[in-house]
């Protein structure tokens, strides 16, 4: 097995409305060495970006009062944001999804439940892909 991907220095906005998901999530990437925001829908998960600036936002695409896919829009309209991946994640993955989420801008997709031994891995690998991106530009 390799050595584990620490998250030391990252800070992590995990939008998700069920609370055992965002538990899973923080206490994950806790112990890895993020610090970890959560929020129950995509109105708190902006409010939160007054006060915190993400390494990665991993946004659940089913949420009540602003789900995923608005919440996207309105995160792609910041510019703030341009060097922030964001992940889609769902539990309810439907065929087709995967090119839908792709299609509107997310930088990755994740299944849950999360696979906590390769979550810190996902992220940093769309962490590096971002940034990657960005300075090609």
């Amino acid at each position: 097995m390799s050595e584990a991907v620490r998250c030391d220095g990252w800070v992590v906005l995990v939008v998700d409305d069920q609370q055992d998901n965002l538990l899973v999530a923080q206490t994950t990437l806790e112990f890895f060495g993020a610090e970890v925001h959560t929020a129950y829908n995509g109105e708190e998960g902006i409010a939160l970006l007054d006060t915190i600036r993400p390494t990665v936002i991993l946004l659940d695409l089913r949420m009540p009062v602003l789900n995923g896919w608005e919440t996207l829009k309105r995160l792609q309209a910041r510019t703030d944001l341009r060097r922030v991946p964001i992940i889609a994640v769902t539990a309810h993955a439907m065929s087709g999804d995967r090119q839908r989420v792709f299609a509107a801008g997310f930088d990755d997709y994740i299944s849950k439940p999360y696979d906590i031994e390769l979550l810190p891995a996902r992220l940093e690998a769309a962490i590096t892909r971002k940034q990657e991106s960005i300075s090609h530009v």
